[in-house]
C-alpha cells in the first residue's frame, strides 16, 4: 500500500479558500487513480474529484467549478484547491490512490491506500 499524508485543512468562513495536499511515499506518476473523499458528521463518505489513468479529472456536482484537483509528480504530491467554501463543505477530507491501471472500472475508480484525513470547518 501507499501511504498518504494529508494537510492544509483548517477553519475559514464562507466564501474563503483553502488548498489541501497529500504527500505520496509513492511516486505519482505509476498512482493511476488517485482523487479526494470527505465525510461530514453523520454522513457517509463521498468521493468528491478524480484523477483517471488517462489523466481526465472528474468532480461531483456539488463542487464543480469551485473545487479543482491538480497533482505535482516531481512532488509526489495531489492538491485540492477549494474555492467559495460553504458552510455545507465542512467535513474531513481524504485522498486515496491505487497504483493499478485496473483501478478505473466501469466509469468509476477504485482504491487501495487512504490518508488519515484533515479537517475542513466552513462557518456561515
Amino acid at each position: 500500500q501507499v501511504r498518504l499524508v494529508e494537510s492544509g485543512g483548517g477553519s475559514v468562513q464562507a466564501g474563503g479558500s483553502l488548498n489541501l495536499s497529500c504527500a505520496a511515499s509513492y511516486d505519482t506518476r505509476a498512482l493511476f487513480c488517485m482523487g479526494w473523499f470527505r465525510q461530514a458528521p453523520g454522513k457517509e463518505r463521498e468521493g468528491i474529484a478524480h484523477f483517471s489513468p488517462a489523466g481526465n479529472t472528474f468532480y461531483i456536482d456539488s463542487v464543480k467549478g469551485r473545487f479543482t484537483i491538480s497533482k505535482d509528480n516531481a512532488k509526489s504530491t495531489l492538491y485540492l484547491r477549494m474555492n467559495s467554501l460553504k458552510p455545507e463543505d465542512t467535513a474531513v477530507y481524504y485522498c486515496a490512490a491505487h497504483p493499478s491501471l485496473d483501478c478505473w472500472q466501469s466509469g468509476s475508480p477504485i482504491y487501495d491506500s487512504w490518508g488519515q484525513g484533515t479537517q475542513v470547518t466552513v462557518s456561515s
